[in-house]
């Protein structure tokens, strides 16, 4: 679900199930990181990294630890730009070289309604009427809940390139259809601070790409690197 949002340089890896979790192991270095999570957290922290260390190994990079670092965003090999997501049974992992992906940034979550309280915290006026309109359009998407892991995947984009918090309020999201895949689309979220600079060039906004099938939504971010 997670490749087919990603363009060729990215490699993903994703996986279902309780069973993959459990299957996956720690490096010590990691189980030192999860000594005193329940068990459930620390079968998710497993799972999701087998999928980043199976993404590695596309790439020929040598398996190994995937460490939080600052502000809890995972500590990849030199050379490598990545992200990572898990959801209710659902991991995935996307990966690339720094030569020719800048950051990335993927979510999933289980497709049903954001709770409507989250909703005014995590949108801007114009967002909600834009929710408005694509719920009369098509009602059998739950729009604040993709908009909100649209938003997920541009944060996990924007952090590396930047070390700063990104607030809910701080970038616009448009989300577009495509008439001729109903369950997947493109979205732009435009900055409402200074972004970040890539060379000589500042970033005014974030592109990305999102699906809805099987019980989940999914939505990625890429940012080139030229």
């Amino acid at each position: 679900m997670i490749d087919e949002l990603l363009p060729g340089p990215v490699v993903a890896v994703e996986a279902y199930g309780v069973e993959e979790a459990g299957r996956a192991a720690l490096y010590p270095e990691e189980q030192a990181v999860m000594v005193r999570a329940v068990a459930k957290r620390r079968r998710e922290f497993a799972a999701v990294r087998e999928c980043a260390r199976r993404a590695m190994e596309k790439l020929g990079v040598p398996r190994q630890p995937v460490l939080p670092g600052a502000g809890g965003a995972p500590g990849w090999p030199a050379g490598l730009v990545g992200s990572m997501t898990h959801c209710d049974g659902y991991y995935a992992a996307a990966l690339g070289r720094a030569a020719d992906v800048a950051s990335l940034g993927i979510d999933a979550e289980p497709h049903e309604p954001l709770p409507q309280e989250v909703l005014p915290a995590v949108t801007l006026p114009g967002e909600r009427h834009l929710l408005d309109r694509l719920a009369e359009q098509r009602p059998d998407v739950h729009w604040p809940k993709l908009l909100f892991s649209a938003k997920e995947s541009v944060y996990k984009a924007w952090f590396p390139l930047t070390g700063e918090w990104l607030d809910f309020t701080e970038a616009d999201v448009d989300i577009r259809t495509s008439p001729g895949a109903p369950h997947t689309g493109t979205f732009r979220a435009r900055l409402l601070v200074p972004g970040p600079l890539l060379g000589e060039r500042r970033l005014t906004h974030f592109d990305g790409r999102w699906t809805v099938r099987a019980g989940l939504l999914a939505t990625a971010v890429t940012v080139p690197a030229h």
